[in-house]
């Protein structure tokens, strides 16, 4: 069928079910979902882990696995049922009519074969195509898809691209055969803020310039806000609310929808006056479910013997584009009555400064004939170039910036995992950045403690939650007995809010969240005072990042601990922090509270930043910097300023001072710092990048 001929539905899920069976049961994944995306349409699927997002890809695909299998309703793609077509004509259609991109891009990369040929190979195999031609069609859409230099990038193997421009390659390779519908399944959760604004411009360009329909699976609604036309909210295996963007983020009628926009931080949000909501409970297990409302236990409008009594279908809203939500009482809420607050808490005095780093240097030597097969000359890695500053107890200070930038470089030598190349880091002004860990006195390891980024990682799979922390609290030294250590782990439990029966149980057997408390419970399990989280909360859900956030605040409060809090997420950061430094190649490109950061006068890699942060909500008018090319390498970074080769305010400097000195530290207020050659007339003619509408 040719692909502009059919004017119907592309995608049509029908009442979907989609099951999974065990030797023990059938689990229940998807149940009657429905979905339909229309020619030229973005519909995007929103939800927590588990919900079945990724399920109903996999289904449309019908690449399930020997387990999976679809149990009611139908998939038609252009009219025809999916379920009903043979491998074979499933064959023709996969990749070339429906082409899907995965969250990982290596997952889709051949290592040992050249990105050309991959290429290459899409349009010979779906179309029968010469070398010729294809080579040609290859070259085109490494050219469309915006990368440098297509020739070198069709002549490299994928190891030797960025994340982001092998993304770019997948999404390259999806668009070869022109399919009528892309899948997309959280294609920019490994990339950096930046680069995501990038891939999201640019699937929308492509979207348009070919005319395909496009499902974008996600769990940013930021994301969906500035890609999609319309969406479809899941929760535990069922469509809870659909509708356009518009009826859906200002008119809400689902309690779930109403609970997810209530957990993340947007503009106005504080932590102290109008902190976060987290949604209470945890989500329910497939094989667990609740009766009636899957939502109930959680849902602050839950009646008993009402919503628990009964299945609850979608239901059309009143005057809307087909918007319909899965609640019994949606036509009976106040949907604008503000939310009942939590208690409004006290920040903590900030208090002396306990942390000050001096010029701080790190450079790694690596043998230039390992990299390049070359001669043996030495080649120095620039991770950190004169880190300067200082953080006071009961302060929250943001370390932002991109993969690369050096902020877990610096982690590491203030662990100690590292020593500094040159340069001081005082800890209650006793020099300790040149002592390794292993020769660290136990106060200063315990003072100094750190949260990671995924905390599947960090805890041992083969001893009990408690043993672990009680580990922790014997090396520190603290407590004379075991059973002194038990208490003191047992409070540690309730401190991170965790029910004290968590200290017999397994890694294996928490959710993410519950296993990143266990991390902060360890970390806190000798009053570290200073505690540096590394994207503590990237690898979670935004209901679960809520009550994480939530949880470290109030331990700050109370323990006066100093925090440094490593993201790329400018939306948890203007929620979290006091001050905020941002970081580029291994250089404080600004320093300020977060007021003076997230306001003109900017760095220009600040203002980039700032406008890549995708934001659900909207009011919010955002002016919009791509920043063009790739990060430099630390181990060649261009001379002058370290940003000149993406600043898109170069042009406003007078001669070439940009590309031959690197800039001075300019004050720019109490407090504010900006690393930059720009004219002061330029800084003060300044505009804000995010501006809400009035009403």
């Amino acid at each position: 069928m040719p692909k502009d001929s059919y004017d119907g539905p592309i995608l049509e899920i029908d009442l979907l079910s989609i099951s999974f069976f065990t030797r023990l049961r059938e689990i229940p994944a998807v149940m009657d979902f429905s979905v339909k995306v229309m020619p030229g349409e973005a519909v995007g699927l929103v939800g927590e882990s588990g919900c079945g997002k990724s399920t109903v890809a996999l289904g449309v695909m019908q690449d399930l696995g020997k387990n999976g299998r679809i149990t009611g309703g139908t998939i038609k793609f252009k009219g025809q049922d999916l379920g009903q077509m043979s491998q074979h004509e499933l064959r023709k259609i996969r990749g070339s009519q429906i082409a899907m991109i995965y969250q990982e891009p290596m997952a889709s990369l051949n290592p040992a074969m050249k990105v050309g040929k991959q290429l290459m190979e899409v349009p010979m195999i779906h179309q029968g195509a010469s070398e010729r031609e294809a080579f040609a069609r290859a070259l085109q859409v490494v050219t469309d898809v915006k990368l440098p230099d297509p020739r070198r990038i069709l002549d490299a193997y994928p190891h030797q691209l960025s994340g982001g421009q092998q993304q770019r390659i997948v999404i390259a390779m999806a668009l070869m055969s022109e399919p009528a519908l892309l899948i997309l399944d959280e294609p920019t959760t490994a990339l950096d803020v930046t680069v995501e604004a990038a891939i999201v411009d640019l699937v929308k360009e492509l979207g348009r310039k070919y005319g395909t329909s496009i499902l974008f699976i996600s769990h940013n609604l930021g994301l969906i806000l500035e890609t999609c036309d319309r969406l479809c909210v899941m929760y535990s295996g069922e469509a809870v609310e659909r509708g356009s963007i518009k009826d859906v983020f200002d008119g809400t009628r689902h309690p779930y929808t109403q609970a997810l926009f209530r957990s993340i931080p947007l503009p106005g949000a504080d932590k102290n006056a109008k902190p976060l909501i987290a949604i209470p409970g945890n989500f329910p297990l497939p094989h667990e479910r609740p009766p009636g409302c899957n939502f109930g236990p959680r849902c602050d409008y839950f009646e008993q013997g009402r919503c628990d009594a009964q299945t609850v279908h979608m239901a059309p809203v009143a005057d809307s584009d087909r918007h319909e939500s899965r609640c019994l009482k949606f036509k009976e809420i106040d949907w604008n009555a503000a939310p009942q607050l939590a208690e409004v808490k006290q920040k903590g005095a900030i208090g002396d400064v306990v942390l000050r780093m001096q010029d701080l240097k790190k450079y790694y030597e690596v043998s230039a004939n390992a990299l390049f097969g070359s001669s043996g000359a030495k080649k120095v890695v620039k991770a950190n170039e004169t880190l300067t500053f200082e953080a006071r107890e009961s302060e929250t200070l943001a370390i932002v910036g991109e993969s690369g930038c050096g902020k877990s470089t610096f982690a590491k030598v203030l662990m100690g995992l590292e020593t500094a190349t040159s340069g001081q880091i005082l800890l209650d002004n006793v020099s300790i950045g040149d002592i390794p860990i292993e020769k660290r006195d136990t106060k200063t390891i315990s003072d100094v403690q750190m949260v990671f980024q995924n905390p599947f990682d960090t805890l041992n799979p083969s001893m009990s939650v408690g043993r672990q922390i009680i580990r922790a609290l014997e090396i520190f030294g603290i407590g004379s007995s075991e059973a002194e250590r038990r208490d003191r782990m047992l409070t540690l439990l309730d401190l991170v809010k965790l029910p004290r029966a968590f200290a017999d149980r397994m890694p294996r057997q928490l959710s993410g969240g519950q296993k990143q408390r266990v991390g902060i419970a360890r970390a806190f399990a000798g009053d570290a005072r200073i505690v540096v989280a590394d994207e503590p909360v990237s690898a979670l859900d935004v209901s679960v990042q809520a009550a994480v956030t939530d949880l470290l605040m109030e331990i700050q409060r109370e323990h006066k601990t100093t925090l440094l809090f490593i993201s790329h997420d400018l939306s948890i950061v203007r929620y979290l922090s006091d001050r905020v430094m941002v970081m580029y190649l291994g250089h404080v490109v600004e320093l300020g509270t977060t007021d003076q950061v997230f306001a003109p006068p900017y760095h220009p890699y600040t203002e980039a930043l700032l406008s890549a942060v995708p934001i659900a909500d909207t009011r919010v008018h955002k002016k919009r910097i791509v920043l063009e090319g790739d990060i430099p390498s630390a181990m060649n970074p261009p001379p002058g300023c370290p940003f000149q080769t993406r600043c898109g305010w170069k042009s406003h400097v007078p001669g070439n001072l940009c590309e031959t000195e690197v800039p001075p530290v300019r004050a720019m207020a109490e407090g504010h710092q900006i690393k930059c050659h720009l004219p002061d007339a330029e800084f003060a003619g300044m505009e804000p990048v995010i501006r809400m509408a009035a009403g």
